[in-house]
Parts: structure tokens; C-alpha cells; sequence
């Protein structure tokens, strides 16, 4: 019994201190860049996400400095349309359909 209580309270803990990140979509980011910021863009979600592979999708974001890529590859769209809680989708959804990875999105 005592291991039982133990396990169900590991559990309960990972469930808990799952981190932020994790309630990022890539779902949601490929929304956002196709009803917020595709038009502004001028060009798809696929030419977007494949202006970099994952890896330098994955560098440029831990590095800060995805906002300002992002306004690099799309001078028109106004950063502060953004909410701040869209960034992590948009850039999971980059890092998703970057060059090397497999998928395509439908954008």
C-alpha cells in the first residue's frame, strides 16, 4: 500500500511541475501564423517555417531572438499584434515544420 501511495504522489507531482513550454501547440502556432500573420508575411506557413532548419530555429529561440527574426522575414507585420502567449506556438510550430523535418503544414 505504501508503494502504491508513493508512486500515485511521483506521479501527481510530474503532472504538476510540467513545464510552461508544454502548453505550446503546434496546432495553435500554425493558427496564429495563418490567421494573424500570413497576410503580412505575404507568403505560407511552409515558406515561413522553412526559412530555417530546426536546429537554427531551436538556436534562434533560445537565444531571444525569434521575435526579431521573425519581424527580419516579415518587415510588414507589427510585432505587438503578437500576445506575448502566442509565442511559444508559433515557434513550435517553425520549429515543427522547419527544414529537416518531416511534416508540412497546411498554410
Amino acid at each position: 500500500m505504501k508503494k502504491l501511495v508513493t508512486a500515485l504522489t511521483l506521479v501527481a507531482f510530474a503532472m504538476v511541475s510540467t513545464p510552461t513550454v508544454a502548453t505550446a501547440s503546434v496546432a495553435k502556432g500554425q493558427k496564429i501564423y495563418k490567421k494573424k500573420m500570413r497576410k503580412y508575411c505575404g507568403f505560407s506557413g511552409v515558406r515561413f517555417a522553412r526559412e530555417h532548419t530546426q536546429d537554427e530555429w531551436e538556436e534562434i529561440y533560445e537565444d531571444g531572438e525569434f521575435k526579431a527574426e521573425t519581424k527580419r522575414l516579415c518587415p510588414k507585420l507589427n510585432i505587438k499584434k503578437i500576445k506575448k502567449s502566442w509565442w511559444d506556438s508559433v515557434y513550435e510550430f517553425t520549429y515543427e515544420y522547419g527544414t529537416g523535418g518531416s511534416h508540412v503544414p497546411k498554410c
